[in-house]
Parts: C-alpha cells; sequence; structure tokens
C-alpha cells in the first residue's frame, strides 16, 4: 500500500496538480489562523506545547485513519496527503519564468525568478548556485517528503510539511497570524526542521555519491556524516557539487541548473527503487 500510494501520488502531481487546493501552504495557513484565533494559541505559545503544537494536524489525520483499519481508506488517505505534501505549483512556475528568461538571454530576469525561488523557500545560503537551490528545493518538496512518508505515513508528511512551511517566506497578509501562534523566544520550528532534515539529507547526499561520481561525493559526504551541527543546506550542496563537478564559468547558467537537476531526479528514481524492493521484501508495507 505505501508503494502504491507513493507511485500514485508522484505520477498525479506530474501530471494533474495544478490548482491551490493541492498545496500544503493553504492548509498550513489556515491552521495558524484557526490557532491564532481559538485555545491552540496558548499551546502555541508554551515552550514545550509548540512540539505538541505541531505534532496535533498529523495525529488528527493519522490516529482515526489507524483506528479504522480500512486498507482501501489508508492507500486512499495516504495517496491524498502525499499529493498535497509534495505539490510544488508555486515554485513550478517560477522554475519556468526561469528557463523562458534564459531561453530569451535575459540573465536579469532569470536572476530575479531564482531569487524568488530562494526566498520564497526561506534559504539563507546566498553563495549557493542555481543548480544548488534546486537540489535543496527538490529535496525539500520531494525527497524529504516521500522519506517521513515511507517511516511514518501521513503523520509524518503532514508534520514535516507544517514545519516545512513555517520556515518559508510568510505572505504580508499572515504576519498578524503567524505573530500570534509564534510569539515566543523559544520556537521549536528551527529545531525540528534540523533534526527532521538531518538524517534524510545524508542519506540523500549517500544516493548522490551512489549515481554521480562516488569518490568526489563520499569524501565531501564523510566530513559531514557524524556532524550534528553543520547546515543542512550546506551539506547536500556540497555533495551535489561534488557528485556532479560543474566548471567556474558554468554556475548559474542553464548548464547549472539542468545538470543539478538531473542528479536530483536520478537520485529520486534511485531511491524508488531501493524503496520498491524493501515493499517487495516486507520491510515497508
Amino acid at each position: 500500500m505505501t508503494l502504491i500510494s507513493m507511485l500514485l501520488a508522484l505520477i498525479i502531481e506530474r501530471l494533474a496538480v495544478r490548482s491551490d487546493t493541492w498545496q500544503a501552504s493553504g492548509y498550513c495557513r489556515a491552521y495558524v489562523r484557526f490557532t491564532a484565533n481559538s485555545g491552540l494559541a496558548k499551546l502555541a505559545h508554551h515552550r514545550l506545547g509548540q512540539y505538541i503544537w505541531l505534532l496535533l494536524p498529523g495525529a488528527v489525520v493519522a490516529l482515526p485513519l489507524y483506528l479504522a483499519g480500512s486498507h482501501l481508506l489508508y492507500l486512499v488517505v495516504n495517496t491524498l496527503v502525499l499529493l498535497v505534501g509534495i505539490g510544488c505549483w508555486h515554485y513550478r512556475q517560477l522554475y519556468k519564468q526561469y528557463l523562458n528568461a534564459m531561453d530569451r538571454g535575459d540573465e536579469e530576469a532569470g536572476f530575479i525568478a531564482m531569487q524568488q525561488i530562494r526566498t520564497d523557500m526561506g534559504s539563507n545560503r546566498e553563495q549557493s548556485s542555481y543548480g544548488q537551490i534546486l537540489v535543496w528545493l527538490n529535496f525539500r518538496y520531494y525527497a524529504a517528503v516521500v522519506f517521513w512518508f515511507l517511516i511514518l505515513g501521513a503523520f509524518g508528511v503532514i508534520t514535516y510539511v507544517l514545519v516545512r512551511h513555517l520556515q518559508e517566506a510568510v505572505a504580508e497578509d499572515d504576519t498578524a497570524a503567524y505573530a500570534a501562534c509564534l510569539r515566543t523566544e523559544h520556537n521549536a520550528v528551527p529545531c525540528i526542521a534540523h533534526w527532521a532534515n538531518w538524517f534524510p539529507t545524508r542519506l540523500f547526499a549517500l544516493g548522490f555519491a551512489l549515481v554521480g561520481n562516488f569518490s568526489r561525493a563520499s569524501a565531501s559526504l564523510l566530513g559531514y556524516f557524524l556532524d550534528f551541527t553543520a547546515d543542512n543546506e550546506e551539506v547536500l550542496a556540497e555533495v551535489a557539487m561534488a557528485a556532479e563537478p560543474i566548471p567556474a564559468e558554468s554556475l548559474n547558467t542553464l548548464e547549472d541548473s539542468s545538470t543539478m537537476l538531473q542528479l536530483a531526479k536520478r537520485n529520486m528514481l534511485f531511491f524508488l527503487a531501493f524503496a520498491a524492493i524493501l515493499t517487495l521484501t516486507g520491510w515497508l508495507g
């Protein structure tokens, strides 16, 4: 069931998902607004209560699903949850703008589109090339979501997506609601986000070594493998560049972005095949 849900969600997202209904941001904003106007605001303000607040939406969906015990319901709900979790139509549109700009030779417009992607996903790594930005985006919207789906099902997807959303840029009309929810110096989001990405980042980076230049990528990864404080985006960006070296003069060009994106796609295919093997051997449900 897990493998079927995953394949269905990935196929449908590529072919048919366009509207805001299938994007997680709207649901996350609704949860934040609901919290700001309800008793949940006290929970979100509490130092330890924040963790419960972040886990609550996933538990509300996963617990009844588990108690229902229906394989068909499990398949449908998990597919829908994963489909919403990987929905990134906004970023697809920005990437399309970047490609159109670069095709017509308008590097300034391409730069603006790529900077918009960087800003919207909350990236703080200014030195990342266009390709490295896309690798991190691919990881956050596909690899990490699929990883937590395989480990914790709908609960893992919902929790990860909520944390991801809270890290991203907040729209101007939501500022008051977010401030009401997260008005505390003990913000749990950065801590959970770091640890939610720590192992998936290194696993995905290992995949880069296996589908790219193994010796260079593995040497780069070894320096970070047991580093619990390094920025996850930095780890993935550096290992990706080691796995698929790009000449300095080609950075921030179509060659850079397309090469890195193809590397990320090969890596995803590798892990999908690995997940299929685990399912066939009984390690996954």
